[in-house]
C-alpha cells in the first residue's frame, strides 16, 4: 500500500502546548495575585507553611518562565519550523514524549516547591530532583526541533532560524551553569556571579533568541510583505550572541565580585541596548505602509505592543545598570516593575499575539467572542502599565527613604498605596486573562468549520 504523506504541522501538538501554557499562565496570575495581598495583610493562607507566599511567589515566577512562556513557545516552534523548512520535526511521537515529560516537570515543580524543596537560585527554583528531567527534556526537544532545519534543502537559512538554533545551542547551557555549578561546585561570591549570569541569560539566551525569531516569522508573514532589512536582521542577532552572555553580573553591582566583571557587564548591558534599536528599527521599518494593521489585526497589535515595551525595557536597563542608579533601585519594587514589563509585557504579549493567530488554526473555527479578545487586550495593557508605573514610583521612593537612613520600617509605611495599587492593577490584569480564556474555550467548543468558510483575517491564509 502507498504510505500517507505525513502532514508537515502536528496541529495536535500545537494544540496542547497551547492549552498548557494557558493553564499555567492561570496558575501564575493567581499565584501572583495571591502573593500581592500580603502587603496589604490580606494573604488568604495565614499560617499554611505550604502555601506561604515565599513558596507562592516561586510557583509565579517558575510558571510564568516554564509553564506559560516555554510552552507557547514550543507550540510557536512546532508550527514555525517546518513552514521555514518544509520538513516536519523529526517524530511526532517524540512530540508527545516531549509534551507529556515537559508538563509532567512543571507539576513537579509545583508540588516540589511547594513541599519545601526549592533550590537557592532565582528563576532556578525549581527542585534539585526536577532538574536532571529538564536536561534531558531539553535534549530531545534540541533534536526533534533541530533534525528538520539540518534537513532542509532551502538554498538560504531565514534569520529566524539562526536564532532558534542559537537557542538550542545555549538553552541547556545555560540551565545546567545555573542550576548546578553554584549548587555543588562554585561556593560564594564566584557563585553569585553564576547564578547572576543565569538569571540574565536565562531571558537574553533562550526567551529572546525563540521570541525574536519568531517574530521574524509571523510579522512578515502577517503583513505580507518581506522584513524590511535581512542586513539589520543579522546585525541585531550577533550583537544579541556577543553581549548578552557577558550581561549577568550587573545583577549584582557593589558586591564583592570583582570589580572589572561588574564594570564589563555594565558596558554589555549598554551596548546590547544599543544593538537592539536595530531589531526594533527593523521591524517598524517593515510595518511601514502597513500601519493599518495595527488597528485590524490583533496579533500584530500584540506583538508590536510588546516591542515598545521591550524598547521601553532596555532603554530603562541601559540606565538602571549604572552604578549611580543602583545605589537607589537595589533591592526596591523598581526592579520587580522591570521584570514585570519584560517578561509579561514583551514575551507574554507576543504570546497573546500567537494564541490569536494559531488558535483558530488548530481548532479549524473562528474567534467566538472576538469583542472578549479587544477586552482582554486593553484590560491586560492598561493593568500592567498601570502596575508598572505604581510599582517603579515606589522603588524610588523606597530607595531615598532607605538612603536617607530614616528607620527601615518608615519605609513600608511608604510604599502601602503602592501596593494597594499594586494589587488593583494585578486584578485588572487577571480580568483581562478570565476574558481571554472564556474566549478560548468558546471557540474551542464551537461548531467545526472548514478552513475556506472563516472569515478574512481570522487565520485564513496558510502560512509559508
Amino acid at each position: 500500500m502507498q504510505a500517507v504523506e505525513r502532514q508537515l504541522v502536528n496541529h495536535d501538538l500545537v494544540r496542547f502546548h497551547l492549552i498548557a501554557s494557558a493553564t499555567f499562565m492561570a496558575i501564575s496570575m493567581l499565584g501572583g495575585l495571591a502573593y500581592s495581598f500580603q502587603f496589604n495583610q490580606l494573604y488568604p493562607f495565614p499560617g499554611v507553611e505550604w502555601l506561604s507566599p515565599g513558596r507562592v511567589r516561586m510557583v509565579h515566577t517558575n510558571m510564568a518562565a516554564y509553564g506559560f512562556i516555554a510552552n507557547a513557545f514550543i507550540a510557536g516552534l512546532l508550527f514555525a519550523i517546518p513552514r521555514l523548512t518544509r520538513k516536519p520535526i523529526f517524530s511526532d511521537a517524540l512530540g508527545w514524549v516531549i509534551f507529556g515529560a515537559w508538563n509532567l516537570i512543571m507539576v513537579l515543580t509545583i508540588v516540589g516547591i511547594l513541599a519545601g524543596y526549592a533550590q537557592a537560585v532565582e528563576w532556578g527554583e525549581t527542585p534539585i530532583f526536577v532538574d536532571p528531567l529538564v536536561m534531558v527534556g531539553l535534549v530531545l526537544l534540541v533534536i526533534n526541533m533541530s533534525v528538520p532545519i539540518f534537513r532542509s534543502e532551502e538554498s538560504g537559512m531565514y534569520v529566524s532560524l539562526w536564532y532558534f538554533l542559537a537557542a538550542f545551542a545555549w538553552t541547556g547551557l545555560v540551565y545546567f551553569m545555573g542550576n548546578y555549578l553554584p549548587q555543588f561546585w562554585v561556593p560564594g561570591a564566584a557563585g553569585a556571579a553564576i547564578t547572576g549570569l543565569f538569571i540574565h541569560d536565562l531571558v537574553g539566551l533562550f526567551v529572546t533568541p525563540i521570541g525574536w525569531g519568531l517574530m521574524y516569522f509571523f510579522v512578515p508573514v502577517l503583513l505580507r510583505k518581506p522584513i524590511w532589512s535581512h542586513a539589520l536582521s543579522l546585525i541585531g542577532f550577533w550583537g544579541i550572541a556577543f553581549f548578552y552572555p557577558m550581561q549577568g553580573v550587573h545583577h549584582f553591582l557593589l558586591s564583592p565580585i570583582p570589580m572589572y566583571a561588574q564594570y564589563g557587564a555594565v558596558v554589555a548591558t549598554i551596548a546590547v541596548e544599543i544593538v537592539v534599536i536595530t531589531v526594533i528599527v527593523n521591524f517598524f521599518g517593515t510595518l511601514h505602509g502597513r500601519s493599518e494593521a495595527v488597528r485590524g489585526n490583533l496579533a500584530i497589535r500584540w506583538f508590536y505592543t510588546g516591542m515598545i515595551m521591550y524598547a521601553l525595557t532596555c532603554l530603562q536597563c541601559a540606565f538602571q545598570v549604572t552604578l549611580t542608579f543602583q545605589k537607589i533601585i537595589h533591592f526596591t519594587d523598581w526592579v520587580v516593575a522591570h521584570a514585570h514589563m519584560v517578561m509579561f509585557g514583551v514575551f507574554g504579549f507576543w504570546i497573546f499575539g500567537f494564541f490569536v493567530e494559531l488558535w483558530p488554526r488548530v481548532y479549524q473555527r473562528p474567534w467566538a467572542t472576538p469583542r472578549l479578545l479587544t477586552a482582554h487586550y486593553w484590560l491586560t495593557l492598561i493593568g500592567l502599565v498601570l502596575m508598572v508605573v505604581d510599582l517603579t514610583g515606589a522603588g524610588l521612593v523606597q530607595g531615598y527613604v532607605w538612603r536617607s537612613l530614616a528607620h527601615w520600617g518608615d519605609s513600608v509605611i511608604a510604599s502601602m498605596p503602592f501596593w494597594t495599587v499594586r494589587t488593583v492593577s494585578g486584578l485588572m490584569i487577571i480580568s483581562g486573562q478570565a476574558c481571554f480564556l472564556y474566549a478560548l474555550w468558546a471557540t474551542a467548543r464551537g461548531p467545526a468549520r472548514s478552513r475556506d468558510s472563516l472569515p478574512v483575517g481570522v487565520a485564513t491564509e496558510p502560512i509559508g
